[in-house]
């Protein structure tokens, strides 16, 4: 044998009762305990960047070295044990690989390569190294920050020629086949014990690599790592340099498996038959190469001839049973009870007679499958039944009313679509009264033959009635009212209660909801599915909402359809909606998966937005939009006290009397703390205060006083709970002086409203206009508008001596709005804007309990503004006597609540002399004459 060659390698310490073979690609978990290999790394990539070319760190030579083993010397020779007991050898306590010394390792190694890091994304990663030489460590050099010593190469050294290696290489590739197909054959078997199993496709490649391989030694190392020993055994193979011993080693430790797994074989064999039979090993080994050849997992194995017996049963059951053609038949009855259209069907006939022809190994059989399937799982025509019956109506209300306060445009429109259903299906039922009728009369016996056998001729009039009936049983048909339900979209704020609401029209209809999330959605085949040409193709999410509910009339809410992306490359999602959302086309709906017309026309289809901007025109177009403003306070009261406080005393552990909220408790958190559309905030506010009180109540029972617990709220307890309060409302003044004017304002977020104080002062200048308090376009051209009205009308308001004079020379103003922090736009201040003015010019104030809301055109008129509902409830709240609206906004004090109308006095005006009248009733102007009482709309 040459001299070995030496060299200084870094040395990794493998995993305990792990061996690294040449040839061999070995996994090693890398984690916070082992900071030796993250050392070792770091140098292996600084080497392979400053030594190698292409910077590769496989070009960078470490070393695997196993833990020793107390049976083995340092030359991998049994020990001699006291009275040959394995269990006599003291065994070594646990060594931490990431510390291990050189007493601790096995004289013998691998010289390795890394073939690269695998990460986990949890901060740990995956070592992989492949042996490529043995080698003998000889010398350890330093222990930290890793491993580094001397080692000698030791390489194979083999000759063909020699005819006793040659007869073992043979012997070692025969074992090794035979262990392939033995561990193939476990797989297939039941009750074949514990050993492994092997895939057809792996085993077809174990074959051809010990077919091909041409180095004895190479192939011991290999079949070492595959076949079941103990550590000490494949520590001798490591440190066997002799080509003939190890493959003399390793042809042992496969006789030893392959014959264990013969026996279980057999013992399987014998189990599954009903007459006993013995099987010889050469019939056995006969019998495998005839399976191995045929390649079919299923072929029976038979037993010799001079036995009687059964078959190898087929896995998991019985041998006569043939799970495929069951599971087919299974398939074939649910499409019957599917009871698929006359298209579908003609469609599933098609594809169950091309699956029952394709082998299930192949790919195609799970698709075609996987197709039938969902063609059974649609609902094509099963339905639920709507309660619709006398008390229908009544007991939808109440539904409604239980579970949602207000909302009654939502409420009406939901009522009158059960009406329709319910007229409808009353029509329907007359109607089949009458074709029943109708088909008696057509059904007439047949015409029975005389004696001589011959059928009579056939009346001329008794066919002229049958075409009669049948003409009439067409028409009859004809009548029968088809169901188209509408496409609701509640548009509204978050909060407000649009998804909640959808799932109580499920209940109030008694049909079976799902939601689906359109939220972010940006795909087209999510609406209408992937075709089936495609890998892990799927139908569109209304398909599976049908799927999911099993019915075809449930109710589909369609979640945030404002958020659904736009045209991209994926699609227009937005645009594969229209077909679903349309009453006139969704009765032939199409999905790219499915790809028969599914009828959607009996889905009560309920999409919820909190905008339209995003919709597009033609989608918008398809839906009837129903708007759900923000709730107002007095509406944030109810629902919280009949709603919220009782569902988060549950949610808080604590019964009704434990805590008592007053209305007053309730005001103080909706108007202090929240200041939105919806009631979310409110809620979460509400379960805040539940909380502390929860700690009190708590505590006191724990001190042994449950009686000095206070279940009642008060508002000190509200400030304590939740902090200094979040908005402060604006109050009524008692005094005014001229130049202020309290306006109303609806905030933005919606739901609440308030008083808006605007402030004008004048001074000396040059006629210039200041605006501060925040103040948007809209609001500034309100101003702008109203100061040109008043300076063209000033003689005849009296302000000046002249028609010709102009009342802002040699004088500026400056118009605030306090709350300097809050935007502040739209056009709904235009009159008081006009109205300060006149205030701040004549010098008469405006009465403090009075607000106004309205914009003004250059002619002076009063138009429409928005809101009214939200702002005369916060002018009530705040103190306001006497509210000036538009005349056109006369409508929308009918939506008022009564303690609103009945606690505020509402004068409708439509021209600024006509509020000028009512502001200042003992006032007289010089141009009043000019605008008569009455004015004609022509």
């Amino acid at each position: 044998m040459a001299r070995p060659q030496s060299a200084t390698l870094p040395l990794i310490a493998l995993p305990k009762g792990s061996v690294l073979l040449p040839g061999v690609v070995q996994r090693i978990a890398v984690s916070a305990n082992r900071p030796d290999i993250a050392s070792l790394l770091a140098t292996v990539y600084t080497r392979a960047a400053s030594k190698t070319q292409n910077g590769r760190i496989d070009n960078v030579p470490i070393a695997c070295v196993p833990f020793a083993s107390p049976f083995l010397d340092p030359k991998g020779q049994l020990l001699l044990l006291q009275n040959g007991e394995r269990d006599a050898a003291p065994d070594r306590p646990d060594v931490d690989p990431g510390k291990a010394t050189k007493s601790d390792l096995f004289s013998w190694g691998v010289a390795a390569k890394i073939t690269g890091v695998e990460g986990r994304g949890t901060g740990e990663f995956t070592l992989l190294v492949e042996g490529v030489m043995r080698v003998r460590v000889e010398k350890i050099y330093s222990e930290k920050p890793y491993l580094e010593g001397k080692v000698a190469y030791f390489q194979d050294e083999v000759s063909l020629s020699d005819p006793i290696l040659g007869e073992q290489f043979q012997h070692l590739k025969q074992l090794s086949r035979e262990l392939v197909v033995v561990l193939r054959l476990s797989a297939i078997l039941p009750r074949s014990g514990s050993s492994p199993g092997l895939s057809p496709l792996l085993a077809r490649r174990l074959d051809l690599f010990i077919t091909k391989q041409k180095l004895p030694g190479a192939l011991a190392d290999f079949m070492a790592n595959i076949v079941e020993c103990s550590y000490e055994e494949r520590l001798q193979v490591l440190a066997s340099l002799d080509v003939k011993q190890r493959v003399e080693k390793v042809i042992e430790l496969l006789d030893r498996q392959v014959g264990t797994m013969k026996n279980g074989l057999r013992s399987t064999t014998i189990t599954a038959t009903t007459v006993p039979f013995t099987i010889g090993p050469e019939s056995m080994q006969k019998e495998i190469e005839k399976i191995w050849k045929s390649g079919r997992a299923g072929t029976p194995i038979k037993p010799p001839a001079q036995g009687v017996g059964m078959p190898f049963p087929p896995p998991g059951g019985n041998p006569d049973e043939d799970q495929e053609p069951n599971e087919l038949e299974e398939l074939q009855k649910r499409l019957d009870a599917a009871k698929l259209t006359p298209e579908a069907t003609k469609v599933a006939n098609r594809e169950m007679k091309r699956l029952k022809k394709i082998h299930p190994a192949q790919a195609e059989h799970a698709v075609a499958r996987a197709y039938l399937e969902t063609l059974a799982d649609i609902p094509w025509t099963a339905t639920t039944d709507d309660r619709l019956g006398p008390q229908t109506l009544t007991a939808a209300r109440k539904q409604l009313d239980d579970d949602h306060y207000g909302l009654e445009k939502v409420k009406k429109r939901l009522l009158e679509y059960l009406a329709v259903l319910r007229l409808k299906q009353s029509i329907n039922d007359d109607v089949e009264t009458q074709i029943k009728e109708a088909e008696q009369q057509v059904s007439l016996p047949e015409p029975s033959k005389d004696d001589d056998g011959k059928t009579p001729t056939p009346d001329p009039d008794v066919e002229q009635k049958l075409k009669a009936n049948n003409v009439k049983l067409e028409v009859l048909k004809s009548r029968r009212m088809v169901d188209k339900s509408p496409i609701l979209l509640l548009v509204g704020p978050p909060g407000v209660g649009k998804t909640s609401l959808a799932r109580s029209v499920a209940i109030a209809l008694g049909r079976k909801f799902h939601r689906i999330s359109l939220g972010g959605v940006r795909d087209e085949a999510e609406i209408r599915g992937h075709r089936r040409t495609y890998v892990a193709a799927m139908p569109g999410l209304v398909v599976q909402g049908l799927k999911k509910v099993g019915v075809a009339n449930p109710v589909l809410l369609l979640d945030e359809i404002d958020k659904v992306g736009g045209s991209s490359v994926h699609g227009d999602p937005s645009a594969a909606m229209l077909e679903v959302l349309d009453p006139e086309q969704n009765c032939t709906f199409t999905d790219h998966y499915v790809n028969i017309p599914i009828d959607l026309s009996k889905v009560l289809f309920i999409a919820t937005a909190n905008s339209l901007d995003t919709i597009p025109a033609p989608l918008l177009d398809r839906m009837e939009t129903i708007y759900i403003p923000g709730y107002t306070t007095l509406e944030k009261r109810h629902i919280a006290m009949q709603h919220l406080i009782p569902k988060q005393l549950r949610v808080n552990g604590l019964n009704d009397d434990q805590v008592i909220f007053t209305e007053e408790v309730v005001s103080k958190i909706i108007e202090s703390y929240t200041r939105e559309s919806g009631v979310r905030n409110l809620e979460r506010e509400i379960s805040s205060v539940l909380r502390g009180k929860a700690v009190e109540f708590a505590d006191a029972k724990d001190a042994g006083h449950p009686e000095n617990y206070k279940p009642e709220l008060s508002v000190d307890d509200v400030e304590r709970f939740l902090g200094i309060e979040k908005y402060e409302e604006e109050i009524a003044e008692k005094t005014s002086r001229p130049g202020i004017v309290t306006g109303l304002v609806a905030y933005s977020s919606g739901g609440n409203g308030s008083i808006l104080f605007i402030e004008i002062a004048d001074m000396p200048g040059n006629g210039s206009v200041q605006l501060t308090g925040k103040l948007g376009d809209v609001l500034k051209e309100s101003v702008e508008v109203a100061l040109t009205w008043v300076k063209a009308h000033a003689y005849g308001l009296g302000l000046t001596q002249n028609p010709a004079e102009n009342i802002m020379k040699d004088r500026s103003i400056h118009v605030h709005c306090p709350s300097g922090s809050i935007p502040k736009d739209g056009p709904s201040s235009g009159i008081s804007q006009a109205i300060a003015l006149i205030s701040l010019f004549s010098g008469k104030a405006v009465p403090p309990t009075m607000a106004m809301t309205g914009e003004i055109s250059l002619r002076g008129r009063i138009t429409a503004v928005g809101g009214i509902k939200e702002k005369l409830i916060g002018a009530l709240r705040a103190g306001v006597k006497t509210v000036l609206l538009p005349a056109q906004n006369r409508k929308d004090v009918k939506d008022l609540p009564q303690e609103v109308r009945d606690g505020l006095e509402i004068i409708h005006v439509s021209h600024i002399w006509e509020a000028l009248r009512h502001v200042w009733p003992d006032a007289h102007w010089p141009g009043e004459q000019e605008y008569p009482s009455v004015q004609s709309r022509l």
